[in-house]
């Protein structure tokens, strides 16, 4: 054992010294939220020394860094991660290699699909159209009802991918006439470099761009990517910090901000909520959902409420009871949303775009199929404008 009052060397103090700065700086970025104070804390809680031993073929230089001294600090997500050499991020597609932070998530989607738009869902942008939807590996969230948790929850290394780089795809897009390209499945926003580029390209071929997103990204990053979107369909989880935190390892301050800089820079906006029973199924916390939407996004956003379905982690709850289903419908109803569907549940009579003003139905639903489309130039027969984007 080294006696207590055995001098140190230069070396070895500077290392101490050093070790003690970390330490500190850990504790001045952690602090805020083993307190639970809200501010501009986060969790910065990555996957140390998980980085794969080279970079690969389908890796690029982030966007969103900056070097705090010897580490990388993440500036994509609120969960802000700070992160050493050879660190993985906390959405798992993120690493540094030789002091830069890099995706391994670009230009290799593991998940292909032609659906149709409904399926996003989006109910009143281009209705009856098809999309093509690709997912990469990694999510930054760690939703415990995760339905895509074999993609979302891996690292994009351990996933069978396609080679699409962004020209190669929207190329193929194009010769396929497919009128748009959703950016879907796990979370487009950790996927950012790849969603960005292959948006641009888009945009100039006349392809529109969807996210269907949790919303879960800081502002500056967020408003450049709205300037290649055309819509998304955002996943708002619930409506208190406490669920977001516990079931979805996030935090519900930066989703509702999303919402609102989406609309104000003209995305076309659509909100699902998943209505978990136990967790998410209070109905006094949906009022103040439904409120908060009504008057931050205006009474003309549709909203999706949709049913659970046991998955991942909670697979040992029920489905939701369809008596709490339609007291959802009616809350949100009953706070002024004009446009409220209900989903996941086959055959309901809450499928329809029913007019605000005349209360005729305007589409006609049965699933995924649209069976009458009765608007023209985006407005009933009644004259009045339904909100959307319908050419």
């Amino acid at each position: 054992m080294e006696p207590k009052n055995k001098p140190i060397s230069r070396r070895k103090f500077a290392q101490r010294c050093c070790m003690g700065a970390c330490a500190l700086a850990w504790s001045a970025y952690s602090f805020p939220d083993l307190w639970g104070r809200e501010e501009n804390s986060a969790l910065r809680i990555g996957f140390p020394n998980d980085g794969p031993p080279t970079l690969w073929q389908w890796s690029k230089e982030a966007r969103w860094y900056k070097n705090k001294g010897q580490l990388i600090h993440c500036t994509l997500c609120p969960h802000e991660c700070l992160l050493a050499e050879n660190d993985r991020g906390f959405c798992r597609s993120r690493v540094v290699k030789a002091g830069k932070l890099h995706t391994l998530a670009y230009g290799n989607p593991c998940t292909i699909h032609l659906d149709p738009m409904e399926k996003k869902p989006l109910y009143h942008f281009l209705p009856g159209q098809p999309i093509l939807s690709i997912a990469t590996g990694g999510c930054n969230l760690r939703c415990l009802n995760c339905q895509n948790w074999e993609i979302s929850q891996s690292r994009p290394e351990d996933l069978q991918n396609h080679d699409l780089m962004p020209e190669v795809l929207v190329n193929e897009v194009a010769r396929k006439t497919i009128p748009a390209i959703a950016y879907t499945y796990s979370e487009p926003m950790t996927y950012y470099e790849y969603t960005y580029d292959t948006s641009e390209r888009a945009k100039q071929h006349n392809i529109k761009n969807v996210l269907v997103t949790a919303g879960y990204i800081n502002p500056q990053p967020l408003i450049k990517l709205c300037a290649v979107t055309d819509a998304a369909n955002v996943d708002l989880k619930g409506f208190s910090d406490s669920f977001y935190r516990k079931v979805c390892g996030a935090r519900l301050a930066p989703v509702l901000n999303t919402l609102k800089i989406m609309q104000q820079e003209g995305v076309w906006l659509e909100v699902t909520r998943l209505v978990v029973p136990t967790l998410s199924d209070d109905l006094d916390d949906m009022r103040a959902m439904c409120d908060w939407l009504a008057e931050n996004l205006g009474p003309g956003v549709p909203l999706h409420i949709s049913r659970f379905h046991g998955a991942y982690k909670l697979k040992n709850l029920p489905p939701t009871p369809m008596e709490t289903m339609e007291q959802f419908y009616r809350i949100a109803r009953e706070a002024g949303l004009h446009f409220v569907y209900v989903g996941n549940v086959p055959g309901s009579k809450h499928q329809d775009t029913i007019c605000p003003s005349c209360n005729e139905t305007a589409i006609k639903r049965k699933g995924y199929i649209i069976l009458e489309n009765r608007l023209e130039n985006g407005r009933c027969p009644c004259g009045e404008e339904i909100p959307g984007v319908w050419t």
